[in-house]
């Protein structure tokens, strides 16, 4: 059989990612909106190819295929066929979105033959290995490098059983199946430390039934690998081979990987499901127990409750009695000699050193600042599902060019406030400044991973592409931004500024840069730990995440922890007359970087077993960029919020 035999009832069908959207969405929208967005994604427009139900008739083929090898340990994706495996006799490839290259992903056909219904075993093939095979598959072993294949777009899973919190056990899905293991005195008939591999596959396929559509619809792809050395009577006949390992048994000897010759083998086991069609990613994304992350909540929302108190003391008892004091016309003579904030209003709008790089990383934060909103939004609407292999990556990349308007406006609103007038200079600065410090970053990964061999390595075709995304996309859009931003004109300042600038008195210790820096970053860098830490076990332990509602929550409460953050520590550094705040405000909030780049270091030696120099340096310059864009972001949070502050205090007093 040539093709898969597919027919679905709905009109032109609806793709699987807007399946699982409108299954998301029917539990968080009001019923009316679901149902309206229901008709809308059964529409003959809302159809993905390639993704729509699937019902297959028994005897059907269904067609297994083949994406990629990957280790937690190393972060080096391989192609399938890098390994001795069995190959079909024609090679056909498919065609894969951004995301899937960037993730290193190559699928294409198996030799493997599954048809609907049929309970079998097959015999794949028999492969004689080479001296330099031998070598790579025992490499690989030890390396803990897990196989992954797609059937009817789903990834194959291992079954594991966890216990929860109350004591009963819930099934949950490893991505994948180890290509072996390592012999040790607890597996019978295995030598210490030497490498094994699994040779036989038992494909579990659950598939569901309904009056509503014809056929089968297939919900659950489990595999069970082992490993078995197989014998076989006389020579190898390659039309009609006689085992003798079978039926398995479990006192056959494992097969070890350093051996002449390989017999990979295979079964399939048909099991009826309950779960519906909509439903079968469940497994896949289950995340375990949610009171951790509601946990998660409660820690950020105790932090942003006392930021609030804080901020609610000074705006409301002090500044209140402050500017009651200033405005008193009786009282003026009196408040010449003290010091307050007031005494730097001629100074607090004077433009701070290096004013074009702070624009400069004002506007990059705003672009990923919006990057993340709509991405996440769009996640937690469901539009990202994991049905549609990097979708998630492949719109992330595509925002963040897309966002060059919010870049270049907020960047040249922030220079024009700071009275710069080089508008061109800096948009060009902002178009390529750190995403030239990023690509870079990403040329020397990508040479190093060619070097390896892995298909992580960005093909040229690609480099192309994400080349012609910044500059003919992103560098036009940021320019359209730094223009409607500097054609808008600026309201008038509160207060003008001395063309001699006031002296700084001396500074206590308490309000020294390393010191603001560091309580001003640790705040909102314990508001999103946790989620943090299950964040970065999505991405480099492979696992799923998708508690989009949770993260949403998140970036809520660290934006609102910035904010008043970079306004208390803002109001105490003028009262103490120190008018330099621009700098400042950035800095201390956006020292929330430095510590998820310390935490990295941390969650390195606790979490990960990532071998090799290349891969510790994957890891670190992988961390180091993302450290780099959480700082950058908050920073502009915190001098988003500082700048409305002084305005609006200076904006409230009566300046002679």
């Amino acid at each position: 059989r040539s093709d898969l035999h597919a027919s679905t009832r709905t009109a032109g069908g609806a793709g699987e990612a807007n399946i699982v959207a409108l299954h998301s969405l029917a539990r968080t929208m009001p019923r009316l909106a679901a149902r309206a967005l229901a008709l809308i994604a059964s529409a003959q427009a809302f159809y993905l190819p390639g993704v729509a139900p699937r019902d297959y008739m028994d005897s059907d083929k269904v067609e297994i295929r083949v994406h990629k090898l990957s280790s937690p340990r190393t972060h080096l994706p391989f192609d399938y066929y890098s390994l001795p495996f069995c190959r079909p006799d024609n090679l056909v490839k498919q065609a894969e979105n951004l995301g899937e290259v960037l993730h290193g992903a190559v699928i294409q056909n198996s030799p493997y033959e599954v048809f609907m219904g049929r309970s079998e075993f097959r015999i794949a093939c028999r492969v004689e290995l080479t001296k330099a095979q031998k070598i790579t598959l025992s490499q690989r072993v030890r390396q803990d490098y897990r196989v992954h294949l797609i059937m009817d777009n789903l990834p194959a899973a291992t079954k594991m059983i966890a216990e929860m919190a109350d004591g009963t056990k819930k099934d949950m899905y490893d991505r994948g199946f180890r290509l072996g293991f390592l012999g040790s005195k607890d597996i019978p008939g295995t030598e210490p430390t030497k490498p094994y591999v699994n040779n036989h596959l038992r494909f579990i396929v659950k598939y569901h039934r309904s009056d509503t559509f014809p056929g089968s619809r297939i919900v659950g792809f489990e595999v069970e690998a082992y490993s078995v050395k197989h014998t076989y009577e006389g020579q190898w006949d390659e039309k009609s081979p006689k085992l003798t390992s079978v039926p398995l048994r479990p006192d056959l000897a494992p097969m070890l990987a350093w051996s002449n010759e390989i017999v990979y083998t295979y079964d399939v086991v048909w099991e009826h499901s309950p779960i519906a069609w909509a439903s079968r990613w469940d497994l896949y994304l289950y995340m375990g127990d949610d009171q951790v992350h509601w946990f998660s909540i409660l820690n950020s929302l105790v932090i942003v409750l006392l930021l609030s108190g804080i901020v609610a003391m000074i705006m409301v008892r002090t500044l209140r009695r402050d500017l009651a004091e200033y405005n008193s016309v009786e009282e003026k003579e009196e408040l010449l000699e003290e010091s307050g904030w007031k005494l730097v209003h001629a100074d607090v709008l004077r433009p701070p050193p290096l004013a074009a790089w702070l624009a400069t990383t004002i506007g990059t934060g705003m672009q990923v600042l919006c990057m993340s909103f709509i991405s996440i939004a769009c996640a937690l609407l469901g539009f990202l599902s994991p049905a549609n292999r990097g979708g998630l990556l492949t719109a992330t990349l595509l925002l963040f060019v897309l966002m060059g308007v919010p870049a270049g406006y907020g960047a040249s609103r922030t220079f024009k406030s700071l009275r710069g007038v080089e508008w061109r200079a800096l948009t060009l600065l902002t178009a390529t400044a750190y995403p030239a410090a990023i690509f870079v970053v990403f040329t020397l990964l990508n040479l190093a991973l060619w070097s390896h061999g892995s298909t992580g390595a960005v093909p040229a075709g690609t480099f192309v592409a994400l080349l012609a995304m910044w500059f003919c996309v992103s560098l036009p859009l940021v320019f359209v931004g730094a223009f409607l931003g500097f054609k808008r004109p600026l309201p008038a300042p509160p207060t003008r500024t001395n063309e001699i600038p006031r002296q700084i008195p001396p500074q206590g210790w308490f309000l020294g840069r390393a010191v603001t820096m560091a309580v001003g970053g640790v705040l909102p860098f314990g508001a999103v730990f946790i989620e943090l830490y299950f964040i970065m076990s999505s991405i480099w332990l492979q696992r799923f995440y998708y508690v989009f509602g949770f993260l949403a929550l998140v970036l809520l409460i660290l934006i609102i922890t910035c904010a008043e953050m970079a306004i208390v520590l803002c109001y105490f550094q003028l009262c103490n007359e120190n008018y330099l705040w621009q700098w400042r405000s950035f800095l201390n909030t956006g020292s929330a970087g430095l510590f998820l780049f310390g935490y990295s270091f941390v969650y390195f030696s606790s979490t990960l077993e990532i071998m090799g120099f290349v891969s510790t340096m994957l890891y670190f310059s992988y961390m180091f960029i993302c450290s780099l864009l959480f700082g950058v972001t908050t920073g502009t949070i915190g001098f988003v919020a500082s700048w409305w502050f002084v305005l609006q205090i200076y904006g409230a007093v009566k300046v002679d």
